[in-house]
Parts: structure tokens; sequence; C-alpha cells
């Protein structure tokens, strides 16, 4: 198995985008010295593309590091703006200002994807895409996407771009894993994951528009560190979340099959949970928090572990043996 990784590519950058995306979130920002060394790991291993947020207040930080490695043309800069923490923000000055607040804190004159942290289905597709256009044009990103949009929108977004002769919508980024979520850890996220959101799957095949996926590991449930017997005991911080977005008895028969082919392909838990995604038929790339060299390594090697279609369905319980 070959552990080299691999790259697709996005209409609008004309770099190629490692399928593997390291989230700054899980990075060590308060050691300098300790961060820069998780990012110089997981940019030496291939991983080109680094996923930041306006809201994260991980900006400087990126920026900081992309300057002093002397990188920029290198680096795959995606990141996120107007997330509603406070009111809506869906609107064309917010995503401007978004934007402009991103690109001066990190100190560079651009983003390669910016992402539409939420959406507001309230507001119409026509003055978001004018306005990313006009982003575009400015040289200020390369290519734009929408994080927990609806396919709906996205369709009525790109159709709307077809009329009028301007750029689409490139990309997404909603919450895709093998567990069937219970519940969407936040308010305003969207999953395609579980039987409920086939169709929405499918659009993503038929199009084969690039998924930037997030929490693939389902908040930590494919960490190999929860259990049917230890629900009861998840009741603080991201266990309780687990608990309660993913601890159901389907997802635990799911987490017994990975097991079954962890152990039968020499891997651990959280690879094949993410093999999933990878071998599933849609243009996946995945946010991953690799901490250190070997959780690198691990993704990698993941990325690279191949699955049958029969071992596919035998991990979401549509078929009754891997083979």
């Amino acid at each position: 198995m070959s552990n080299q990784m691999k790259y697709g590519s996005i209409a609008g950058i004309a770099k190629p985008v490692s399928r593997l995306v390291q989230g700054i979130i899980q990075v060590n920002r308060n050691d300098e010295a300790i961060g820069f060394a998780q990012l110089d790991s997981a940019f030496a291993a291939g991983i080109n593309c680094v996923d930041t947020a306006y809201i994260y207040g991980t900006d400087a930080f990126l920026g900081k590091w992309v300057r002093e490695r002397g990188i920029r043309d290198d680096v795959v800069i995606l990141a996120k703006g107007a997330h509603d923490s406070i009111r809506k923000k869906v609107t064309p000055f917010d995503i401007q200002h978004d934007l402009h607040e991103t690109l001066a804190k990190m100190q560079l004159d651009y983003v390669d994807l910016y992402v539409l942290h939420r959406d507001d289905e309230n507001v119409e597709v026509g003055p978001i895409v004018d306005v990313l256009n006009l982003l575009v044009k400015q040289g200020k990103i390369g290519a734009f996407g929408g994080s927990n949009w609806s396919t709906a929108r996205l369709q009525a977004a790109n159709d709307y771009a077809e009329q009028t002769g301007q750029i689409p919508f490139t990309s997404s980024s909603p919450n895709f894993s093998l567990a069937d979520p219970i519940r969407v850890p936040w308010g305003g996220c969207l999953t395609i994951s579980g039987d409920q959101y086939e169709a929405e799957r499918a659009w993503y095949k038929a199009n084969q528009m690039p998924i930037f996926s997030w929490s693939s590991m389902a908040g930590g449930f494919w960490s190999g560190r929860f259990n049917r017997e230890g629900v009861e005991t998840y009741t603080e911080g991201q266990a309780k979340l687990v608990r309660d977005c993913y601890c159901s008895d389907a997802n635990f028969t799911r987490l017994d099959r990975v097991k079954e082919l962890a152990d039968a392909k020499g891997l651990t838990i959280p690879q094949i949970a993410l093999a999933y995604i990878f071998n599933y038929p849609m243009n996946v790339f995945a946010l991953v928090g690799a901490q250190n060299q070997e959780e690198v390594d691990t993704n990698v090697a993941a990325l690279n572990t191949d699955l049958t279609e029969q071992e596919l369905l035998y991990l979401d319980l549509k078929a009754d043996s891997p083979a």
C-alpha cells in the first residue's frame, strides 16, 4: 500500500489541493514553536491545504507561519467567513468585511478558497454570488464555496451564476462520516451522513462537486474510546457531545464492523472510518486535526487504504458480510 499524498483540483485554484486538509483549530497556538512544528509536519507530508475561519481567531497565526516559511505560492488556504454566531451575517457587506479582516490579520493579499461558514436561506442567492464574483475579480480569492449549505441552495446559486455568466460555487463543506448523527453538534450545521440524506449524496455524486468534509471522525466517536458500556458515563465536555450526537445502537454496530475490518487489515478504527469517506464515490477532501507526525502518517495511510464496494456497504449496515 502506497503512503503518498493524493491530490485533487478545484476550479479557480491553479495548485493541486491535498485530499487531507490540516485543520488549524487543532494546532497548538499557545506555543508558536510547537504549533509551527505541527504545521511543518503536515506540510512535509504533502498536506498543502490548511483550513481556518474568521471566528476561530487563527488567521494571524496561520499567516505568520506561511510568511515565515516563504510558502505562499505552495500552500492552499481555505478560509471561512460569514458565520452567524452573533447575528445573521450572510450578506454582501459581512462577506467582504470578514474576508478583509482575515487578509489583514494574515498579512496576505488573497486566500485560495473562501467558504461561507453558514447559510441564510432568507437571503437571495443572487447578491451572494455577485459579491463573491467581485472578490474573485479583485484578486482577493481564487474560488469560493459554502459550508453547511444545502444542495438545493448550492444548485440555486450555481443556476444563477450560469444565467448571469458568472463563476459558480466550486466546493462545499458539509459534515460527512460513516456515523449517522442523532443530531448535528451545533446550530446551523448541515450533514449529509445517514439514510435521510441519500438524495444529497446522490447530488454530490452526480455533480462531483468537491466536498471538504468536517468531523469525519464524528467528534471522536471513531477514536476507539467510546463503547456501549460507557454511554452513561459520557456526561461532560466532548464526551457528552459525542453521546448526544452519535451514540446510537446503529452507530455502535457500525463501530463493531469498523473494528472487525481494522483488525483484518492491520489498521486502526480511525483509519478505517477515514478510509470509508475517501472510498465513497464522491469528490472528497477531509479536514483532519493531526497534532504530531504519527497522526499525520496515520491519516496518510488511511487516505491510501482501498475499501471495496461490498466493504462500504457492510460498514454502513447495508450488507451482512464484507465479502
